[in-house]
């Protein structure tokens, strides 16, 4: 468990905000460690689990393979995707990233973030996350966030 302090989602800010953190991440698939880092930042959205955003050197080399398509948040702007790849597996989609964010998320360029649920495990300072629900957003659910939290079926509408 976290010596950090606990955080309720619903004290979140919107538009959210963006914050450096220390937290020490790594990301697993395949069987490999394909991602650590302690050098990340959290973007924390009113009812939303944090999600991460690594830097993108921190990633193995090939593991994120740039693929077509993006979408729009009306907070950071336009997202573009990339599927992860180890020897193993494949996980479409499975990472994204803001390549040319709005003002007040510029940090965000060279950064990645993971769908925790699709990859193998996901942890923070040795703490297995569990995913957010849903198959749109990509936070990340520790023993230091409580909800509840948007995502599950009948919350579209928070």
């Amino acid at each position: 468990m976290s010596s950090r302090p606990v955080e309720n989602v619903w004290d979140y800010p919107r538009p959210p905000s963006i914050e450096p953190s220390d937290e020490h991440l790594v990301v697993t698939l395949g069987g490999l460690t394909i991602a650590d880092t302690s050098a990340s930042y959290r973007i924390c959205e009113t009812s939303h689990p944090p999600t991460y955003y690594l830097p993108i050197d921190s990633f193995a080399d090939g593991v994120l393979r740039r693929i077509d398509g993006s979408t729009w948040c009306e907070w950071k702007g336009a997202a573009s995707y990339f599927d992860v790849v180890t020897p193993e597996r494949t996980i479409r989609a499975g990472a994204w990233t803001y390549e040319s964010p709005t003002d007040g998320y510029r940090d965000l360029v060279g950064h990645v973030a993971i769908y925790p649920g699709k990859v193998d495990s996901c942890s923070i300072d040795g703490e297995t996350v569990q995913a957010q629900e849903g198959d749109f957003y990509g936070g990340w659910i520790t023993s230091r966030v409580t909800g509840p939290f948007k995502g599950a079926p009948g919350t579209l509408g928070w």
